[in-house]
């Protein structure tokens, strides 16, 4: 089934490769309105930090003027990694959708589960699995070109 978020956040991991970064993409949804979206600048702007949620985050904080993004909701590629998964509580996202997941990196799940710890003061709901089969294919797509 079709997301039509996820599909924007697809469009914007598409943009990572042309700056050849793995392509990631997020959007920041608020009542049913695209507010910001993210991909992937980590070879562009050679930045440890520049993952598409972070970017996304940054410019959604920015039109909202305010860090607090507890009526939000991110839809991302690639299941966040722990860094990610850190600025999403911390910026009080409520709902979290991901497509592919990463078994290297995950925090969702894959490697660790960072969303379920109890002890902290925020939680995000979690749903796995948005378009999984289009944004894995993207993914490989970009490896298989950079094996060539």
């Amino acid at each position: 089934m079709t997301n039509p978020y996820m599909i924007l956040a697809l469009q914007q991991a598409r943009l990572s490769m042309q700056t050849e970064d793995v392509p990631v993409g997020a959007v920041i949804v608020s009542g049913n309105r695209a507010i910001s979206y993210g991909c992937n600048l980590r070879e562009a702007k050679k930045s440890a930090t520049a993952h598409a949620e972070i970017v996304a985050i940054e410019k959604a904080c920015e039109s909202l003027a305010t860090w607090y993004l507890t009526d939000c909701d991110l839809y991302v590629t690639l299941e966040p990694c722990i860094m990610c998964a850190g600025a999403i509580l911390n910026a009080r996202i409520r709902s979290l959708y991901f497509g592919a997941f990463d078994p290297k990196a995950g925090a969702c799940g894959s490697v660790t589960d960072v969303f379920s710890l109890k002890q902290l003061n925020h939680h995000v709901t979690v749903y796995s699995g948005i378009m999984e089969d289009a944004c894995s294919a993207l993914l490989k797509e970009f490896f298989q070109m950079k094996r060539r």
